[in-house]
């Protein structure tokens, strides 16, 4: 289960490097005064305030681990075992990183995270094409000390011209950093080229 941790480490490394933060999360971590959090408590609520605040973001950083499934229904009262197995029926969530991708504004950058279980460099790379992100941050969530609930995090990040940056096991500050590191290299990249 995410814990949120590493958003909330990107959020904190933001704000030390001055960036306005807004930080859209699940989690009832705490968070340092100027960062802007906006509380939700599931998809759709997620999906509603990732809409209403990436527009205005120079920088959008997906870290969220949202589930690809959801309940077609909810049970309004408790589920008794006299009643036999349930069969719960899932739809797809919205994708709410390709859904950025797909209306990203023209200087606007967008990192996206995949948290994998095997062929971690070769599902991240079809996410990274199929998703429209200017970078990818990949995890093996099956690794000891990797990724959901755990302090540490051991991330490939990579970037649409094939190349790729591996950040060893490492805090998950350290792991915001080198992701932040790599936001900073590719804006600066691209307003050299457009002269902005």
């Amino acid at each position: 289960r995410s814990s949120g941790k590493q958003g909330h480490a990107l959020a904190e490394e933001a704000a030390a490097r001055g960036a306005a933060v807004t930080l859209v999360t699940t989690t009832t971590l705490p968070v340092s005064a100027g960062i802007d959090r906006v509380s939700v408590a599931t998809a759709a609520e997620m999906h509603r305030a990732v809409g209403d605040h990436a527009a205005a973001a120079d920088v959008v950083v997906m870290a969220a681990a949202v589930a690809d499934f959801t309940p077609v229904s909810v049970a309004g009262e408790k589920l008794k075992k006299r009643d036999g197995v349930p069969v719960v029926e899932l739809a797809p969530t919205v994708d709410i990183l390709a859904e950025l991708g797909a209306r990203k504004a023209p200087g606007q950058t967008l990192v996206g995270f995949a948290a994998e279980t095997s062929d971690v460099a070769e599902h991240a790379a079809a996410k990274l094409a199929a998703k429209r992100v200017d970078l990818l941050v990949a995890n093996d969530v099956s690794a000891p000390g990797v990724g959901f609930e755990h302090d540490t995090n051991e991330v490939l990040i990579l970037f649409p011209d094939g190349h790729q940056h591996h950040v060893p096991l490492s805090d998950k500050r350290s792991v915001a950093r080198a992701v932040l590191d790599a936001v900073a290299g590719i804006r600066t990249i691209d307003s050299t080229q457009t002269g902005r």
